[in-house]
């Protein structure tokens, strides 16, 4: 699916380079399920964000399957992003005025797409992750991990083949940290999604079949 080769990138500080990813060289099989470890620093979310079209490399090559991505146009990649990708994150980036329903069908009303209702596809992925008495309410009543559910639904809205999520269980307690494991967990399973995943965790990383850990930009193990 992702093919990585020789993948580095630098930030220009004002004193020095700073290099946060050095010459990976990675491949991601479809329907894997890896986490990306290592301390802070390591260029964890840099390789993710990478991988999610949100970062352009230094040098290097990253494949996804026959599309060289960053030769492709802007609105190219963009498209592959909204297709392809969904993205679950630390902070959730739920818009605060929208209800959950209207989160989730965010991503189905892009301009020129065309697809299934939004409304009925956002309703039904609210009722798989048990939020089905909870759609108009807005992200601030919801709990903590009530959001991350949404942000997963909202992920999943345009049914990606790839899911890219950094540190998702970052603020939850140990007991809603399962909770979302086993979401995406089942997800792997049962719908075949590829899954990377940025984590601090040893707990989470452990649920992966696959782990993958950087240091200081570099595959380590």
């Amino acid at each position: 699916m992702y093919d990585i080769r020789n993948l580095s990138k630098v930030y220009n500080h004002r004193k020095e380079p700073v290099f946060a990813l050095r010459d990976v060289t990675w491949k991601v099989e479809p329907g894997s399920f890896t986490a990306i470890t290592g301390p802070s620093g390591s260029g964890k979310t840099t390789l993710l964000l990478s991988l999610g079209g949100l970062i352009q490399p230094s040098s290097g090559k990253l494949h996804y399957g026959d599309l060289d991505l960053y030769r492709l146009p802007a609105n190219r990649l963009a498209e592959f992003r909204n297709r392809s990708i969904g993205f679950v994150l630390q902070t959730f980036n739920l818009v605060p005025y929208l209800s959950a329903l209207e989160n989730v069908m965010l991503p189905m009303i892009a301009p020129g797409r065309k697809g299934s209702n939004p409304a009925d596809r956002a309703t039904s992925l609210l009722g798989d992750l048990g939020l089905s008495d909870r759609m108009d309410f807005l992200p601030r009543e919801l709990s903590v991990g009530q959001q991350q559910r949404v942000a997963i639904a909202r992920a999943l809205a345009n049914d990606p083949d790839v899911i890219l999520a950094d540190e998702p269980t970052g603020n939850l307690d140990p007991a809603l940290s399962d909770e979302i494991l086993n979401i995406l967990e089942k997800l792997n399973a049962e719908q075949g999604k590829t899954i990377v995943m940025v984590t601090h965790s040893p707990r989470a990383a452990g649920r992966a079949g696959t782990a993958l850990k950087l240091a200081e930009g570099r595959i380590e193990a």
